[in-house]
């Protein structure tokens, strides 16, 4: 189904009046400012150091999470390399509409786990199922609960180790005190205004999991609060570089979206690591989750952009200055998609609507702004006006849907599917975060590939 009859979400979230998008791109202007979070930073250091206060960070981890246990592998040696004071807490699953579709993102999470913990040094136990056992959940709970702070530390990973790998926790904590912890931890994980486990929050930022620790690392290292400065990052994120590589063989599946953050600042790098390596490129746009019914929360609108903003400056993208196109902007922006790929210039198309959406604050419900992108991308505006508003997108948009959703199992943006060659299972991603995956895939593949040829 392209949208849904009955959207959980508000008819205002899904087709915002025009001045409710100019509002919306003030406030989400102000959380993707640079400047602004530097400032805030400033303010939190001088407030901490005025009441000689520690770097105190706190840590919110879920047992049954399988991004928890990657944390649970660093977490130590992060407070050893580190000058902080580590304040664990044990919590539950959020679930609800922050963590919509629970049973597609626990398999999810499995699957992704596995697939990136041997690039970051990490391990997750291919035997392991999509959860551990309740029962064993518990017991880790019992284990972990009583102890304290530095002891937690110290014990996580082994503990988790063992939930994973199905072996027997002991344990010695009532029950009780179990519940008390989980209750805790959750309580002031949803009051400091955050949903998922494998979490740090310091001086008002949070960091999600081993992907965002060199973000936290860094802004340490500026404040000298670490004990090596000249050791690498624990967590150092894996390189895109596909030079030199031919992947003629391969092909590339690629599921934007016009409303997406993430889709905005990885886009242009996705067409240009295609480009670099030779690989067979499929642009398959889709709708925004939102307007799929995919529910969503303003805590978790708020986060995704702020960690957009993050991750796009040290890529060096430029992102935030915004105005959201979700609806009826992107149905009028993607009628123009059929045509724009009879021409070879869909990706062109999107790529410009993107940029205009998200780095120039240009409202593309304005016929005058979706001019720009469709004359940046070498099209007729004349022409394109015969095209907007018809329907024939419907169909293309809504089988893209289909195979990202109930063909790969994923519902987010951006999505990946890497095919090839013959005998090599797809591999599916989720995220821009997964397209250094993506790329040391490609490079594998196609290096053996060129071996059997040989």
């Amino acid at each position: 189904m392209l949208e849904p009859t009955e959207n959980p979400n508000s008819a205002w979230m899904v087709d915002p009046p025009r001045v409710l998008r100019f509002l919306m791109a003030r406030i989400m202007g102000r959380v993707a400012n640079t400047r602004q979070i530097q400032r805030k930073r400033e303010v939190f250091e001088r407030r901490r150091r005025a009441g000689q206060q520690a770097h105190e960070i706190e840590y919110f981890h879920q047992l049954d999470d399988p991004y928890s246990h990657l944390m649970a592998q660093v977490i130590a040696r992060f407070s050893e390399q580190y000058d902080v004071q580590i304040v664990p807490h044990l919590i539950r699953a959020t679930g609800g509409k922050n963590q919509p579709e629970a049973k597609k993102l626990a398999h999810w999470a499995r699957r992704d786990a596995e697939l990136i913990a041997p690039h970051y040094g990490l391990t997750f136990p291919s035997s392991a199922g999509v959860v551990p056992n309740p029962a064993e959940v518990k017991s880790a709970a019992q284990a972990l609960s009583g102890l304290n702070a530095k002891d937690f530390i110290t014990a996580v990973q082994g503990i988790s180790d063992d939930l994973w790998a199905g072996l027997p926790i002991e344990h010695t904590e009532p029950i009780e005190a179990v519940e008390q912890a989980l209750e805790s931890g959750s309580n002031r994980l949803k009051t400091l205004g955050h949903y998922s486990g494998a979490t740090l929050y310091y001086g008002g930022e949070w960091y999600w999991g081993v992907d965002r620790l060199f973000h936290l690392e860094q802004r340490l290292r500026d404040l000298g609060a670490c004990h090596a400065p000249e050791m690498p990052y624990l967590v150092p994120r894996p390189s895109l570089n596909v030079e030199g590589i031919d992947a003629s063989g391969l092909a590339l599946h690629f599921f934007p979206s016009l409303n997406s953050p993430y889709t905005a600042i990885i886009f242009d790098r996705t067409v240009k690591l295609a480009k670099a390596c030779n690989i067979a490129f499929h642009h398959k746009p889709v709708l925004p989750m939102i307007m799929r019914g995919v529910a969503a929360t303003k805590a978790k609108g708020s986060y995704i952009f702020f960690d957009t903003k993050r991750e796009a400056d040290v890529a060096g993208v430029p992102f935030g200055n915004h105005v959201t196109p979700i609806g009826s902007p992107t149905r009028r922006a993607y009628s123009l998609m059929p045509w724009a790929k009879s021409l070879d210039k869909d990706v062109d198309l999107l790529s410009h609507l993107l940029r205009l959406a998200f780095a120039e604050g240009k409202a593309l419900h304005q016929d005058k702004n979706l001019r720009l992108a469709v004359e940046a991308a070498g099209l007729d505006w004349t022409e394109a006006l015969k095209h907007i508003g018809s329907d024939d997108w419907k169909s293309m948009v809504e089988g893209y849907q289909d195979e990202m959703v109930e063909g790969m199992g994923l519902w987010g943006v951006p999505s990946y599917r890497l095919s090839g060659p013959d005998g090599e299972p797809d591999l599916e991603v989720w995220g821009q975060d997964r397209l250094w995956l993506v790329a040391a895939e490609i490079r594998r593949r196609a290096q053996g590939s060129s071996a059997i040829q040989d």
